[in-house]
C-alpha cells in the first residue's frame, strides 16, 4: 500500500527543534494559519480552497428525492471526499484510506450532524419528495491539514450556492429554471468551523494548521469546531499522547480566535463575488429596461 513518503531522522530532528524554540520552517507563529486564498467558480456552490500548498475544490449539487422513512419532513444533506494520486501518493484510486475515512466522518460531525443547515427547509412535499444536498470535495493537493481545507469550502460552497425555487400544487411540484425565477440561498442555522492543531512535547506544545511534514513529527492532533459565537460543535482526540484539560482548554481558547477570523474571511470573500457577478437576476434586468 502507497505511504506518504516519510522525513529523514536529520530532517523529523530539525523540525522539533525549532519548535523547541517556538520557530516554524515556514516562519509562522504557533497558532498561525497558512495563507488562505478562497475563490468560487463560474457556477453557484464550486469554492476552491487553497491553504498554503493544500488545495481543495468543494461543489455543491442538488436533486429532488424521496425521503428517509423515519425522515418525511427532513431532506437529505450528505458530504462526500475523494482523494486521488494526484493530490499525494499515499491515496489510491477506488479504495478508502484512513484518511478519507476519518476526512469524512469528522466533516460529517462538523457540518451535518451540529445541524449547521437545516434539513426541513429541503422539504418539498412531507413524506414524498425532498431535497437530496450533495457537498463533495475534491483533493487536488495535500500539504497537511486537509480537514480545515475541507471545512472551509464546504462551508463557502453551501453559503455561495443557489437552490431552485420550487412551487407546490397539490401533490404537484414544480421545480423553477433561472430564467423563471431567482434561485434562493440554503438555510444555514450557523456556520461551524474546524481548527486542527498537532501536538508536540509530550502534548504540551500545540500547533495550528500543521503542513504534512509537521503532521508526521507531530505526537497528536486535536480538532475543535466551533462558530463565530464561540458554541463548540466537536473536540476530537486523534490518537497520540494523552492531552491534559488544560491544553484542551488552550485549544478551544485557540480555536476560537482563529475561528471568529475564519467566518470573517468567508464572509469578505462571498461580498467580493457578489460585487464582480453584480447579482440582479432576470427581474432585475426586466426593471432596467423599463426604466430605459
Amino acid at each position: 500500500m502507497p505511504r506518504e513518503a516519510e522525513p529523514s531522522n536529520n530532517e523529523r530532528a530539525f523540525i522539533l527543534e525549532a519548535l523547541r524554540e517556538n520557530i516554524r520552517l515556514d516562519g509562522r507563529a504557533l497558532d498561525a494559519f497558512r495563507d488562505i486564498k478562497l475563490a468560487f467558480g463560474d457556477e453557484d456552490g464550486v469554492a476552491d480552497v487553497q491553504l498554503g500548498k493544500t488545495r481543495v475544490l468543494a461543489r455543491v449539487s442538488a436533486s429532488v428525492t424521496a425521503p428517509f422513512p423515519d425522515r418525511k419532513f427532513d431532506g437529505i444533506f450528505t458530504v462526500t471526499t475523494e482523494l486521488s494520486p494526484m493530490a499525494s501518493p499515499a491515496f489510491e484510486v477506488g479504495r478508502q484510506t484512513e484518511t478519507e475515512t476519518l476526512l469524512s466522518r469528522l466533516l460529517e460531525v462538523a457540518l451535518r450532524r451540529s445541524s449547521a443547515l437545516s434539513t426541513e427547509s429541503l422539504c418539498l412535499l412531507a413524506g414524498q419528495k425532498v431535497w437530496s444536498l450533495t457537498a463533495t470535495c475534491h483533493i487536488l493537493s495535500h500539504d497537511g491539514n486537509l480537514l480545515d481545507a475541507c471545512n472551509i469550502a464546504v462551508l463557502a460552497a453551501l453559503q455561495h450556492y443557489r437552490i431552485p425555487d420550487v412551487t407546490v400544487r397539490g401533490e404537484e411540484v414544480i421545480v423553477h429554471s433561472i430564467a423563471e425565477r431567482n434561485p434562493v440561498p440554503l438555510a444555514l442555522l450557523h456556520r461551524p468551523l474546524c481548527v486542527t492543531m498537532a501536538l508536540f512535547e509530550g502534548g504540551e506544545k500545540v500547533v495550528v494548521d500543521a503542513t504534512v511534514r509537521e503532521q508526521q513529527c507531530s505526537e497528536g492532533e486535536v480538532v475543535v469546531t466551533a462558530n463565530k459565537y464561540g458554541e463548540v460543535v466537536q473536540i476530537a482526540k486523534l490518537g497520540g499522547v494523552a492531552a491534559d484539560a488544560l491544553v484542551l482548554l488552550q485549544c478551544i481558547d485557540v480555536a476560537v480566535e482563529r475561528v471568529k477570523e475564519l467566518d470573517q474571511l468567508i464572509s469578505r470573500a462571498l461580498e467580493k463575488d457578489a460585487r464582480e457577478r453584480d447579482v440582479g437576476g432576470l427581474m432585475a434586468e426586466l426593471r432596467a429596461e423599463n426604466e430605459r
